[in-house]
């Protein structure tokens, strides 16, 4: 006996392409990671454009309410799977055995790095001139 998802086929199908349409028209950030989603990639490419239910049709989540679908791209859908966001203020946190892992935003790590690069060479700079080196030089004298 095969399963069949309720927006793939019967009453719910029209209802979710008609919805599917608004949320590829009206939004434009991956509502998993938070990035930008290109329209212009097609559908094999893995950070291409598909919606995902919030709340999975595994999980009893509604499968053609528009409240119930936002924009994603394919592998952040496929990394989430069937699990459920726990929805906070900033920050979504994964229900499950693990977090999903988060891109990075690797501009602002590099300018991180840099200035501890930075303060760290002006620490070792003040250190140098504290330290000042003092030479003695002893002369002889004749009696």
């Amino acid at each position: 006996m095969s399963y069949s998802r309720a927006d793939r086929k019967g009453a719910h199908r029209a209802n979710y392409e008609r919805n599917r349409k608004r949320i590829l028209a009206t939004q434009n950030t991956c509502g998993i990671c938070g990035h930008p989603v290109d329209f212009s990639l097609e559908a094999p490419h893995p950070m291409s454009s598909v919606v995902d239910h919030i709340i999975p049709v595994a999980k009893n989540g509604h499968p053609s309410d528009i409240s119930n679908l936002q924009l994603a791209h394919w592998t952040c859908n496929r990394q989430k799977s069937d699990k459920i966001f726990k929805q906070g203020h900033e920050t979504k946190q994964v229900i499950g055995n693990r977090n999903l892992p988060q891109s990075i935003n690797w501009i602002e790590y590099n300018k991180k790095e840099t200035e501890k690069d930075t303060r760290k060479s002006m620490n070792e700079d003040a250190e140098k001139e504290s330290k000042k080196t003092v030479i003695k030089i002893k002369r002889k004298v004749k009696v």
